[in-house]
């Protein structure tokens, strides 16, 4: 051990602290003011942004572990290493749909990062129920961010680095 081990240790405390956000799908990423639920507009849930997709393909728009998926597979909670958790909320009132437009391919403990698929959506079922395709992402315990960024607001790819966010320390 040596005498600076202490400032080592500190910086990698300061690399866990901060994370990239991703787009959880191939389409326009706008803030989450923009979402049409006062919800998550007015970030009652939290901070965040969505995608508006062009396909179904839905992926982790964050590197974690994810910690929740909802029965009506409309909604996966990821928890970030350094302890922020997300929402990816796939679709609005989609929890009225029971399940149905969605093939979930994760697991609760599963180890997630941008390149996984996290569920399949079918979209045309979505606007045949009538409901809104917004991919949401939302910060949901927002007393451990320090910082949360949106860089990359219009058109994205999907896993396309998009924000970050740093974490209390």
């Amino acid at each position: 051990m040596g005498m600076f081990d202490f400032l080592k240790k500190d910086s990698k405390k300061d690399e866990s602290a901060a994370a990239k956000l991703f787009a959880p799908a191939n389409g326009t990423v706008v803030s989450i003011e923009e979402v049409a639920d006062p919800v998550f507009s007015q970030k009652m849930m939290g901070d965040g942004y969505a995608v508006i997709p062009t396909d179904g393909k839905i992926y982790s728009p964050v590197t974690g572990k994810v910690v929740s998926v909802f029965p009506t597979k409309h909604a996966v909670g990821i928890e970030l290493p350094n302890g922020v958790e997300i929402l990816l909320h796939m679709g609005l009132d989609t929890v009225e749909l029971n399940g149905g437009p969605f093939t979930t391919a994760v697991s609760e403990g599963d180890q997630v990062t941008p390149e996984t698929l996290i569920s399949t959506v079918d979209l045309a079922a979505l606007e045949a129920a009538g409901k809104d395709n917004a991919m949401v992402v939302v910060l949901t315990n927002m007393d451990k961010v320090a910082d949360f960024t949106l860089s990359g607001k219009g058109q994205a790819s999907a896993s396309a680095e998009i924000g970050t966010l740093t974490a209390k320390a």
